[in-house]
């Protein structure tokens, strides 16, 4: 999951401010890996630069400057174009996006998001960590597990942006390679989290250098006879259908999706079709889908952050609900399927705050039914 800073609010200390500031004045070759040391050396997650912001750094969730003096666009992209790949070059050349991945032998690796805002250049820059994390060690419930177990379908995982699902999906996909002697094939843009063969044999394939898109590695996955296909991100209609395609033939298909609930992550599926294309989709969602989790990081009383999460394991009623495109159902599905291992994010709230990990007003915050959270605090306090 994100970072957190060891000895709190003195990581973000002067001297390392004035370590910015003669970074900054530096207008040299290496100035973006001067950067990233000063992110890891505050316990950072994300290096933000931005044209007429001071370069910032993301710790347990907070945004911080570390300069009081501004970028201008120049210096944001003469510092991290010359990091990209000469395939994301030519990607930020043509359409102003370029996604990579980026390693420094002293600090490790890094995601590098390079776009264009207000017609400025602009960086987010993501601190990755340096071995696979094991499910345990996320503060996740107990029951995620059962999602490495699963034969086949398909596992859509939602959260925001910067809410940990790739962290999980990594956790999980851990699980299966030290227990399970499968093939396992992992689709991304970049690639995240480095995995070694274990039990399992994985191959991880990374957009751009291995392959052109993702319907392309997609389809050529299928050819090579993998057990299980990880899908880094569903982005577009022709991704989502032969993932769709796969898991319904056998394959264990996991992938992220940008959502916020089951519900959503569900309809952002069959939304991305055309109008008359959807009641197939929907059929077909019904048929493979087999799991939707979401989750999202809530500030950690002592600081940090801890996940919350809602799990729904689908069943009979729910591949009703999605035929019937009725998914305002899903929270009472979760519900009704709890001895499967189900449970709401209220379940998740109430647990967390149960164990002193996050404070109640965080909890309602975060609820999306606060009268449920408000019974099921009242039950642990009695």
């Amino acid at each position: 999951m994100a970072r957190t800073t060891p000895t709190g609010e003195g990581r973000d200390c002067r001297s390392t401010i004035a370590a910015f500031n003669l970074a900054i004045q530096k207008s040299l070759p290496g100035r973006l890996d001067r950067w990233l040391q000063l992110v890891v050396e505050a316990g950072g997650s994300d290096l933000l630069l931005v044209s007429g912001a001071p370069p910032s750094v993301r710790i347990d969730g907070r945004l911080r400057p570390l300069a009081p003096e501004p970028l201008d666009g120049a210096a944001v992209e003469e510092s991290v174009v010359e990091a990209l790949p000469e395939y994301a070059r030519n990607c930020y050349e043509s359409g102003g996006v370029a996604d990579a991945s980026y390693s420094i032998a002293s600090l490790g690796r890094f995601r590098i998001n390079l776009h264009r805002e207000r017609r400025q250049p602009a960086a987010a820059i993501r601190a990755l960590p340096t071995r696979v994390p094991r499910l345990a060690e996320l503060g996740l419930p107990a029951s995620i597990e059962l999602l490495s177990r699963l034969p086949h379908g398909l596992v859509l995982i939602g959260g925001p942006t910067g809410s940990g699902k790739s962290t999980t999906l990594a956790a999980i996909v851990a699980e299966i390679n030290a227990r399970d002697p499968r093939h396992i094939v992992t689709i991304e843009d970049p690639i995240e989290y480095l995995h070694a063969n274990q039990s399992a044999i994985i191959e991880q394939v990374e957009i751009g250098i291995d392959a052109p898109d993702f319907p392309s590695a997609l389809r050529a996955s299928l050819r090579q006879a993998p057990d299980v296909i990880v899908v880094g991100e569903m982005r577009d209609p022709e991704t989502m259908r032969i993932a769709l395609a796969a898991a319904e033939t056998g394959h264990l298909v996991f992938s992220t999706v940008h959502t916020t609930d089951a519900a959503s992550t569900v309809a952002r599926i069959a939304d991305s079709f055309p109008t008359e294309r959807q009641p197939t989709i929907r059929q077909e969602l019904a048929m493979a889908l087999t799991a939707v989790m979401t989750q999202q990081l809530i500030p950690k009383i002592g600081g940090g952050l801890v996940p919350a999460a809602e799990l729904l394991i689908v069943s009979y009623g729910a591949r009703q609900h999605i035929r019937r495109n009725a998914l305002q159902h899903f929270h009472q599905e979760m519900t009704i399927t709890r001895r499967l291992g189900s449970f709401t994010l209220e379940d998740c709230l109430t647990q967390l705050v149960k164990g002193k990990l996050i404070e109640k007003h965080e909890a309602f915050t975060r609820a999306a039914h606060p009268d449920e959270l408000d019974q099921l605090l009242r039950r642990i306090a009695d």
